[in-house]
């Protein structure tokens, strides 16, 4: 009896460990990939105002791009920035960026947004 609740302890063991295997695979490439991706916003950050200059300006006229377009811009260049810092510091521990989109490349014409921080 002995024997057997051991060799079922056994099987219990690999079986919950088994997941935990397959994110370990994973784990190197979700950390690299944040390492790279705050870096990357870090860095390219400023790019944030002529990106919202032109997307509000397109959209509500220049006056309104020019202005409106322009303070934005400031805030969502402080965002990614910040965001690229955070992401950079804490590269460790795979999340999802906060900033959508993921790159300041990545679908141009598309508004800048913050989101929450979910596991990966």
């Amino acid at each position: 009896m002995k024997k057997m609740m051991q060799a079922l302890l056994v099987i219990t063991t690999i079986f919950l460990a088994a997941p935990n295997l397959v994110f370990a695979d994973q784990y190197p490439d979700k950390v690299v990939e944040k390492l790279g991706n705050g870096l990357a916003n870090a860095v390219t950050g400023v790019v944030e105002i002529p990106k919202t200059i032109t997307i509000i300006g397109n959209r509500d006229g220049v006056i309104h791009g020019m202005t409106v377009g322009f303070l934005t811009g400031i805030v969502n260049a402080v965002g990614r920035s910040l965001s690229g810092a955070f992401d950079i510091a804490t590269f460790f521990i795979p999340t999802t960026p906060f900033v959508k989109p993921s790159f300041i490349w990545d679908d141009f014409n598309r508004e800048t947004t913050f989101l929450e921080a979910r596991m990966r």
